[in-house]
């Protein structure tokens, strides 16, 4: 058994210590919002958070993660900069097929909330692992600002 702490709750999973965080947070315990895109960390679908880190599930073990918080994005609207993220992907609609987005959303994320006024680089660093096969990454870019700009307004 395995304790995680996903999305504020402590969850016991009886999965072998090398098997992917994605598998376990999807397989087992059902929150199939993490996406599985590459399984190597080359396209950001299954980011998460592990204390506050965009953090690519497919390649992080289950032992890893424990006695970390990992968020998912089916929590992410709880912090601030996740609210804002959420809202400026919809006023802005960026999702076109939508499978990369949580990733995105994750990632887009941990970029406002550890750096408030990110400029064109910032965003560009932070997303650069994330594909959108789609090709939103100009309106991606201007969510996170939006989302940016309606953070530091209030």
């Amino acid at each position: 058994m395995v304790d995680l702490n996903v999305n504020g709750k402590v969850l016991s999973v009886s999965v072998p210590d090398d098997m992917p965080l994605l598998w376990a947070l999807r397989d087992v315990l059902g929150m199939t919002g993490t996406k599985f895109g590459c399984g190597i960390a080359l396209c950001g679908a299954c980011t998460v958070h592990l204390d506050g880190q965009p953090t690519r599930s497919c390649v992080t073990v289950v032992a890893d993660a424990a006695g970390k918080a990992i968020t998912t994005i089916e929590a992410i609207g709880e912090s601030s900069a996740g609210k804002a993220i959420q809202q400026a992907w919809l006023d802005l609609e960026v999702v076109q097929c939508g499978y990369c987005q949580s990733g995105q959303i994750m990632s887009a994320a941990a970029l406002i909330a550890g750096n408030p006024l990110p400029t064109d680089d910032d965003i560009d660093a932070a997303m650069s692992g994330n594909i959108c096969r789609c090709g939103a990454h100009v309106r991606i870019r201007e969510a996170i600002k939006h989302a940016a700009k309606s953070l530091n307004a209030k």
